[in-house]
């Protein structure tokens, strides 16, 4: 019996040529009008599997986020708002959930769902101003953005904006191309969309407005159909929600009023030094790692760029750049510039409270705004580095995630804001209720805090009230509350206990009392202890 053994040399040289087979075959899907979209689609998806899986290795010692448990509560009835919110999250909540379950694993499909049509959008819009081996680029990077991955575990209001707002984006650039009144109608539609999913999103049609204004083309723009239409078309579409604000005696804004206004002008500015130092740390992971893409693509420095100040000009002088719509570059970069600078200086200005969250949703252009420099030169072997980055990451995170999820539990064994058992209190509560009442848990009062994880875990899935709140979700009435009768559940270390217990002494004086201590163990650790105040209050007869 005789073996044979492969060279060395030849299978360095083997190896080399699949990489080059792989690397043509990226290229030239990513290229090909009638492959590209199909590869971005695919690579979506791809994307989405493996972080939805990431995911639920890394918060399988959590319950989910209370937003999350909102926005499943939302879902469950179809309204033209939820009293903080326009209604779309809710809506989409609603709609995924009566094909899936609620599970842990399900929000997290959601969310991964969420940003990788995100990322196909984003695409979709970098053609209209890159190339496609540029688009492809932009999508990638999209992809390393944290945003898109493990920061985007919790779906809300201002995850869902990553579809939305790119969607905005994607319609004004069609607009401002084809100047047409049906491109105009699309753009009022998107822009509607937005609207229904955060009234921030008023930042980035302001940001639009403005560049449509500041561009040199801005006559033909203007003087088309296309912005009119646009305009008319999203107050026609906003009509039956601005009815419902009305209705409800505008009471989002009310919420944002009394949520975000901060008279401290030291503790505004602190915060806005945070939210801009925490989106900038965050920009920086796929704009280093796209510079380690063309580094790694000898010789490097034939990549850098000319003097940045001779760029437009130069590109505009020569008329249509090879893979680069300059013009459409400049609305893009004039949209991220304004989005980018004008909430922290509004922030200052008018002493608001800035979440660093509210940024999710503003700085996906910012890959797109790189790459649509003209002078940025992109050979193929960038666009194969790239997606080898992305696709060595995704998968060491993934045989990852346990070990981190457990030094992330062993370091915060104390913390009970992330480890606590508020899903096996649900259970719990729900059993206390049927053997008392034998009937549904239909409403469950406290805090949001408290109480939805209680709307989304227990079987009875009851509808959350929260007193002493002028923005009600519309999804239950006191006369409710008094009908069906609730269980309260609020945290006895909560310093608006007591306003809670005045509430229950005069809606239900007759309240059953108790207190409830709930821990989990996730492979054989304990979590830490929580302690509930509980108050349930029977239906009436």
């Amino acid at each position: 019996m005789s073996t044979t053994s492969i060279p060395a040399g030849r299978a360095r040289v083997k190896t080399r040529v699949s990489f080059d087979r792989f690397r043509a075959w990226l290229v030239a899907y990513a290229t090909d009008p009638s492959a590209r979209l199909w590869l971005v689609i695919q690579f979506a998806i791809l994307h989405a599997v493996i972080w939805t899986l990431i995911l639920i290795n890394l918060k399988a010692a959590q319950d989910v986020h209370m937003d999350v448990a909102e926005a499943w509560g939302w879902g469950q009835k179809f309204l033209w708002g939820y009293g903080k919110h326009p209604p779309l999250s809710g809506w989409i909540a609603g709609l995924w959930f009566r094909v899936f379950p609620a599970t842990d694993w399900a929000t997290y499909a959601l969310a991964m769902a969420t940003v990788s049509v995100g990322m196909v959008i984003c695409w979709l819009a970098a053609m209209r101003v890159v190339d496609p081996r540029r688009a492809f680029l932009v999508v990638v990077m999209v992809a390393l953005y944290p945003i898109f991955n493990f920061k985007g575990f919790k779906y809300n209001p201002d995850l869902l904006q990553l579809v939305t707002l790119p969607l905005v984006v994607l319609a004004y650039l069609d607009a401002f191309e084809r100047r047409s009144w049906q491109s105009g109608i699309w753009l009022g539609l998107a822009g509607a969309l937005a609207l229904m999913t955060k009234y921030w999103v008023l930042t980035m049609i302001g940001a639009i407005g403005l560049a449509a204004l500041i561009h040199p083309e801005r006559t033909r723009f203007l003087l088309s159909p296309a912005p009119w239409a646009a305009i008319a078309t999203m107050i026609v579409a906003m009509i039956p929600h601005i009815v419902w604000l009305a209705n409800s005696n505008f009471v989002p804004l009310t919420y944002a009023g009394d949520t975000y206004s901060i008279e401290d002008a030291g503790l505004v500015h602190q915060l806005v030094v945070g939210y801009v130092l925490h989106n900038a740390a965050l920009l920086a992971l796929p704009v280093a790692l796209a510079a380690l893409a063309m580094a790694l693509v000898p010789p490097w420095w034939r990549l850098l760029l000319r003097a940045p100040a001779r760029i437009v000009t130069r590109a505009w002088a020569r008329g249509a750049n090879p893979g680069v719509d300059v013009s459409q570059a400049l609305n893009v970069w004039i949209i991220q510039l304004i989005v980018a600078a004008g909430p922290p200086i509004g922030a200052l200005a008018f002493s608001i409270y800035m979440k660093t969250d509210w940024g999710i949703s503003l700085f996906f252009l910012v890959p797109l705004a790189l790459v649509a420099i003209p002078t940025l030169r992109l050979q193929s072997a960038v666009l194969f580095n790239i997606t080898a980055i992305w696709l060595v990451l995704s998968i060491a995170t993934l045989v990852a995630s346990p070990w981190i999820a457990a030094r992330e539990m062993a370091a915060n064994a104390d913390n009970t804001a992330t480890y606590g058992a508020r899903s096996e209190l649900a259970r719990e509560l729900t059993q206390s209720w049927h053997s008392r009442f034998a009937s549904r848990w239909a409403i469950v009062a406290g805090t949001m805090e408290s109480i939805q994880p209680m709307v989304f875990y227990s079987p009875d899935h009851p509808v959350a009230f929260i007193p002493n709140e002028a923005w009600s979700s519309g999804l239950s009435s006191l006369d409710d509350v008094k009908t069906y009768g609730f269980i309260g559940v609020f945290d006895p270390t909560d310093g608006r206990l007591p306003a809670f217990e005045k509430w229950v002494s005069e809606i239900a004086p007759n309240a059953e009392r108790v207190v409830m201590t709930t821990r989990r163990f996730t492979h054989g650790k304990a979590g830490p202890a929580m302690t509930w105040n509980v108050y349930i209050a029977p239906p009436a007869k």
